[in-house]
């Protein structure tokens, strides 16, 4: 008993109302997906990839789906085309097209639509520039100094001898692009190559400027101004425009990225468009009270602690972090965290000072004494005492 074929709708996943352009790149993507080549060696993706080219071949015949939709199935039964997979015409215009595509993403040959040796933006080039964390916080011009390729003034770009002239590409006829054909268990399928001998450009060069060497193009030292933002981040990029490689065929060049490293800040670390610290106070400030400086990016700011302010207590500077790179009048925040000092090194008479003071203030250095001595009213736990290493 042959096997039931599924809805040729289904099969491509589209609903029954479906335009000519939804069945043609629902069938791109399965006949990519399940190409034999793509797979190899995978029976099950063979078979769906034959059953939605089945189904594509129907459904792009308006008159073979006007049939299809009226009779399903059977009205292909015997008939040589549907039945066998092996009667569709793979080379027709439109079947050529479509595993053009999946050729030229397995090959790398890649289709274009169009002439290749038209006018092209030249390529984008890369550098670094390294600021400090305030440079990036209130942004700063920097000089760079790079190579940049200028226009050959010998040939005039065009890289020929002078008194010579660039020919036309024989392997191409000067269009830039080569078609190949590539045989395949479902036919035979054309696909488009950028020509290898003239690299897209249709021109060939015999005799070469001996000043460029035939690229049309000399490198020369130059110092570039950027102009780096208020607010930039590590990582981040300025891009300035053509300044990045010449184009080819009188196309415009390519931008100059930029990529900004900012220098890690010995005290203020960034999120964002806020700033955090760490500032040490002493323990008589923590507990009477008193003044502290804050080192800012804006400069150091005196601020008030109230007493009995405990340690890791957290501070906001309103309006002291960084600019926002879409409006440098908005500012982020300063969060500053507040840490009690501990002394080291502590004199005789600072030590008996201490003494004295702990005394008033709750006696805590003779705290476990007293209770072992039972000079205190707190209950003691008379078992075995454990320690913890």
């Amino acid at each position: 008993m042959a096997e039931q074929k599924r809805d040729y709708y289904e099969v491509l996943g589209i609903d029954k109302n479906a335009d000519d352009a939804a069945i043609k790149k629902a069938y791109r993507v399965l006949a990519k997906k399940y190409h034999p080549d793509m797979n190899p060696g995978d029976a099950e993706a063979e078979k769906k990839f034959k059953e939605a080219s089945e189904a594509y071949a129907i459904l792009s015949d308006p008159e073979k789906r006007r049939q299809y939709d009226q009779y399903g199935h059977a009205a292909f039964d015997g008939a040589g085309g549907a039945g066998g997979f092996g009667g569709f015409d793979f080379n027709s215009a439109d079947f050529g097209d479509i595993f053009g595509d999946i050729f030229g993403d397995i090959f790398g040959g890649g289709r274009r639509s169009g002439r290749s040796n038209g006018p092209m933006k030249g390529a984008n080039i890369r550098t670094t520039v390294r600021i400090s964390f305030e440079e990036a916080v209130f942004g700063v011009d920097k000089e760079l100094e790079l190579q940049l390729k200028d226009e050959c003034t010998a040939c005039h770009g065009t890289g020929a001898k002078p008194g010579t002239s660039p020919e036309t590409c024989t392997k191409c006829g000067g269009k830039g692009q080569v078609v190949f054909t590539q045989q395949s268990f479902f036919g035979t399928v054309r696909n488009v190559q950028t020509c290898p001998d003239c690299h897209g450009t249709g021109k060939v060069i015999k005799d070469k400027c001996p000043d460029c060497r035939g690229t049309g193009y000399i490198a020369n030292k130059k110092k570039i101004q950027v102009s780096i933002p208020a607010g930039i981040d590590n990582g981040q990029c300025v891009r300035i425009r053509d300044k990045g490689e010449p184009g080819t065929n009188g196309g415009p060049r390519g931008d100059l990225l930029v990529e900004v490293v900012v220098t890690r800040h010995p005290i203020f670390q960034r999120q964002d468009e806020n700033i955090y610290s760490t500032v040490p106070m002493s323990f008589a400030i923590a507990a009477l009270g008193g003044e502290i400086v804050i080192d800012t990016v804006d400069g150091k700011v005196i601020y008030d602690v109230k007493a009995g302010t405990q340690t890791d207590t957290k501070v906001r500077l309103k309006g002291k972090g960084v600019p926002s790179l879409r409006n440098k009048n908005i500012r982020g925040d300063h969060y500053v965290t507040l840490v009690v000092q501990v002394p080291d090194k502590l004199s005789h008479e600072a030590r008996e000072l201490l003494k004295k003071f702990d005394e008033q203030t709750g006696d805590t250095l003779n705290a476990a004494k007293n209770i072992a001595s039972g000079k205190t009213e707190e209950p003691v736990n008379k078992g075995k005492k454990k320690f913890r290493k």
